[in-house]
């Protein structure tokens, strides 16, 4: 069933504001965000910038473990809104589902396990798979990316404005691919995915990716489409310039992420577009916030990081959400809800910075299976019988009967007249 007038009406306005990501300046200089839902989001600071710029930064590698050991605990945190939550509101989405019953497999450094303990913003709901390099599990994460990515996928709410996962009920599964310095290989990765598939994950976060393809992740992306897992990767490294595809996200099927900041406008070192002349040879599906982003970190505290590893938990958690609500959908079909859903750039899609578009928690769980599918076919022409020629062509004769006797009655009273001239003029009749 298609939607009325008036809600296409009210869904075209509401794309036409979050696809320009409106920031206005609220009363006494307060930083307002409008996101996807077109509803304006908590007032993040007087003046103050949504880049989290205040809080000890995380990335994808430690290059400096050798020397400087592990990361060490944020021990800071900041109490206003994180701009990417006043931009997506998944509180929004949350009386539809807040991901229970779904566990997501995050793949990076591992995941501290103080978050799954009492207190922690993972508290029941951190599961620890197997860590495929070096010692100890996957509760143990040195580098801290793989923490932060399983807090913006899943961390329950506070009791202020700070940071939350975006399905705050979901499980993690921590399965560490990584050594101590963030870095992994191809085969770790297809390691990790199969491990993910195996333990119950119906949702993978790839956090790091590798330049090259390989036989091995190839055949364990392969391996997960067939146990209907979403594998959801970023479609660049966050601290490069993507210019060529990385893996997994090259390979199709897989959802690949890239990352937006606070203007909704591709952000930092994502896969170059078309506006700005990046001539990208990279895919990219979704896009999600990815500068700046807040969310608890290894040891207590809250950290920042920007990249498309980080907009691509965002989606992660998203795809939870629609799952908590509609457990029976495949693999393929939450893909294409996320994509359907999106909010557009109002360009020609899929662009080549943003693909679909932005990610919607709203819209994503709230669409009904109809709202979201492909337009319904054209119904089929139906050609009508032959006509019935015989009525045609007594018709015909009827009507030439007709107009030859017309005819003749018009000659016949063109003969009196004449002779009644003439006989008038004391003509002698023919």
């Amino acid at each position: 069933m298609n939607p009325s007038r008036p809600a296409r009406a009210r869904r075209a306005a509401r794309a036409v504001r979050a696809a320009r990501a409106v920031r206005a300046i609220g009363a006494a200089g307060a930083l307002v965000l409008l996101g996807p839902s077109g509803v304006a989001g908590a007032v993040v600071a007087d003046g103050a910038s949504p880049a989290a710029a205040d809080l000890p930064v995380v990335t994808q590698t430690l290059p400096g473990v050798q020397q400087d050991g592990c990361r060490r605990p944020s021990g800071r945190t900041a109490d206003r809104t994180p701009w990417e939550r006043a931009y997506l509101r998944p509180e929004a989405a949350w009386p539809y589902g807040r991901g229970a019953g779904v566990t997501v497999a995050v793949l990076g450094s591992g995941v501290d396990a103080g978050l799954g303990g009492d207190g922690g913003v993972l508290a029941g709901r951190l599961r620890l798979g197997p860590r495929l390099y070096g010692p100890g599990g996957a509760g143990r994460d040195c580098v801290g990316h793989g923490t932060f990515l399983a807090a913006l996928v899943a961390a329950r709410p506070g009791s202020g404005p700070g940071p939350v996962g975006v399905a705050p009920e979901a499980t993690v599964l921590a399965v560490a691919v990584t050594d101590d310095a963030g870095t992994t290989t191809a085969d770790l990765l297809a390691r990790g995915i199969r491990a993910a598939a195996d333990g119950g994950a119906r949702i993978a976060v790839v956090g790091v990716p590798v330049p090259a393809p390989d036989q091995a992740l190839t055949d364990a992306v392969g391996y997960a489409a067939a146990k209907n897992v979403l594998l959801v990767a970023p479609a660049a490294p966050d601290d490069q310039q993507g210019a060529d595809p990385v893996y997994p996200a090259g390979y199709p099927g897989v959802l690949a992420v890239a990352a937006v900041g606070p203007g909704g406008t591709a952000a930092g070192p994502t896969t170059g577009s078309a506006s700005s002349g990046g001539g990208s040879t990279a895919r990219v599906d979704l896009a999600a916030p990815g500068e700046g982003l807040r969310a608890a970190g290894p040891g207590g505290g809250q950290v920042s990081s920007s990249g498309p590893s980080g907009a691509a938990a965002l989606v992660g958690g998203t795809a939870a959400l629609v799952l908590s609500r509609e457990p029976d959908l495949t693999a393929a079909q939450l893909a294409a809800r996320l994509e359907a859903t999106a909010y557009r750039p109002g360009t020609a899609l899929p662009d080549p910075a943003v693909g679909w578009g932005t990610v919607d928690p709203a819209a994503a769980v709230a669409a009904r299976p109809q709202d979201a599918a492909v337009p319904p076919a054209a119904a089929p022409v139906t050609v009508p019988p032959a006509p019935d020629r015989t009525a045609a062509t007594r018709a015909t004769a009827l009507a030439a009967a007709s107009a030859l006797l017309t005819a003749v009655v018009a000659l016949a009273a063109a003969a009196v007249r004449a002779g009644r001239r003439r006989a008038a003029a004391g003509e002698p009749s023919a």
